[in-house]
């Protein structure tokens, strides 16, 4: 199959994790709708809670809890692949978890896990963030292979390490869920996600969480599909929405085929 149809599910977050499901199953079931087989979901689409800690309440150990619960049924019920964000995950250490993506194919199993490596830092006077706070890192790149497409799994942060992508091979696909701050997102978000999508000649799927939360946080949004060839082929910039386009992976052939740029490579 050349072609799929991908679908990017942006939130707007709130403390309350039962109803953030509700507003995902929304989203989840309007994408089916659309004809999308692969969904994916922002960074901590379960929680924004009102402080840092929020999400260690909430945790789960890997391969059990209500989330993961609803995330299976979920992708069992519409017959989809759901790349589920990230949800705490816990961890050997104390006070500490996990930012995990987790995948889930048609089934209801859960195909693969990547856990976020590269973790925020940023103080500017004004906002400040440490996500080493509260999570551990991840160390493994991860690439799944679903509806017949290799994909890398990112988070937020990952997007500034393009050597990240470039240890996982050929791709079909980027996903990069994330709650990029209003701030670094106006300077640095399409730039670089374009940029990811460029040099690696393949699509970027991108969900952000997208507007003001409870907690005063503000994030981007501006969730968005981009093909190989840098082109933003859909895009929301922010409130809860569903960002629908199609991966033809000729596209993908086309742009490597035209321009080799990846079997130029001597570094």
């Amino acid at each position: 199959m050349s072609q799929v149809t991908v679908a990017s599910l942006q939130m707007i977050s709130t403390p309350d994790w039962k109803a953030n499901l509700l507003e995902a199953a929304r989203l989840i079931a309007e994408a089916a709708d659309r004809g999308a087989k692969v969904m994916l979901l922002p960074e901590y689409f379960c929680i924004m809670g009102m402080g840092d800690r929020a999400k260690l309440a909430i945790q789960e150990p890997y391969g059990e809890g209500p989330i993961q619960d609803f995330l299976a049924q979920q992708a069992r019920q519409h017959e989809v692949y759901i790349i589920a964000g990230t949800l705490p995950i816990e961890s050997d250490q104390q006070d500490r978890v996990y930012n995990s993506t987790l995948v889930f194919d048609p089934d209801g199993q859960c195909m693969g896990r990547y856990d976020k490596i590269h973790l925020f830092c940023f103080n500017n006077g004004r906002e400040s963030y440490n996500e080493a706070n509260t999570l551990v890192a991840g160390k493994t790149p991860v690439v799944v292979d679903l509806a017949g497409l290799k994909v890398g799994l990112s988070v937020c942060y990952d997007l500034r390490f393009p050597e990240l992508y470039r240890a996982m091979g050929k791709l079909d696909l980027i996903v990069v869920p994330a709650a990029f701050t209003y701030t670094t997102g106006k300077a640095h978000w399409e730039l670089l996600l374009r940029a990811r999508a460029v040099e690696n000649q393949c699509y970027v799927l991108a969900c952000g969480q997208g507007g003001q939360h409870e907690n005063g946080r503000r994030t981007f949004g501006h969730s968005m599909l981009i093909d190989p060839w840098g082109e933003v082929l859909a895009c929301e910039k922010e409130g809860a929405a569903v960002v629908c386009g199609v991966l033809d992976t000729d596209k993908i052939d086309q742009v490597r085929t035209s321009l080799p740029a990846l079997t130029h490579r001597v570094m």
